[in-house]
């Protein structure tokens, strides 16, 4: 797996480059309404990109014991990314889900923490989706997997063609699941 480490947010750093970018903007980062601005900006940024810091291999672990190998969806999972492009925010809901193979079970919060994990990252959607698809393979080895994402990128919809509400969907589908996919992942 692809897994970038840890990103450690320099706060003294980031401070700074906000008040140049207020700078830039001629803006007066000294004024009354905007002298915490900085430090509130590093602090989002440092919330923003927590997903660097998640230990997947930490978080699925199977659960002891012989569960049955049904088919486990959970879906609508809310998650807010960041664009890398532009730093702007894309929005949406994740449906992902496996059917246990040798990797076994784990529990539901784990899949919503896999789902944080990449959106809590500087993104594009479709690795976002690879790289959840590439987690539930290379951890849970299920015998068939589904990931799809549906967003709504403000990149998008605040510049350029400036077409809001427009929803991005991406699916990957493996093992069985490709060829006939359970219906939370049917188009």
């Amino acid at each position: 797996m692809t897994d970038q480490p840890f990103a450690h947010v320099d706060r003294t750093a980031s401070e700074a480059a906000v008040r140049a970018l207020l700078r830039g903007l001629g803006q007066n980062p000294d004024a009354p309404e905007l002298r915490d601005t900085p430090a509130r900006v590093a602090e989002f940024w440092a919330e923003r990109l927590a997903g660097y810091g998640i230990d997947l291999s930490a978080e699925l672990k199977p659960l002891p014991g012989d569960l049955a190998p049904v088919p486990v969806i959970l879906e609508r999972i809310p998650f807010v990314s960041t664009c890398e492009h532009h730093l702007a925010p894309f929005e949406g809901h994740a449906t992902i889900g496996y059917l246990p193979g040798a990797g076994g079970t784990v529990g539901l919060s784990k899949l919503v923490r896999v789902v944080q994990a990449y959106a809590w990252r500087l993104q594009v959607q479709e690795r976002m989706a690879q790289q959840i698809a590439e987690a539930l393979q290379t951890y849970l080895r299920p015998a068939a997997w589904g990931v799809q994402l549906l967003a709504v990128h403000t990149c998008m919809g605040h510049r350029g063609v400036k077409t809001p509400d427009v929803p991005v969907r991406t699916t990957l589908l493996g093992g069985p699941w490709e060829a006939n996919p359970p219906v939370p992942f049917r188009i």
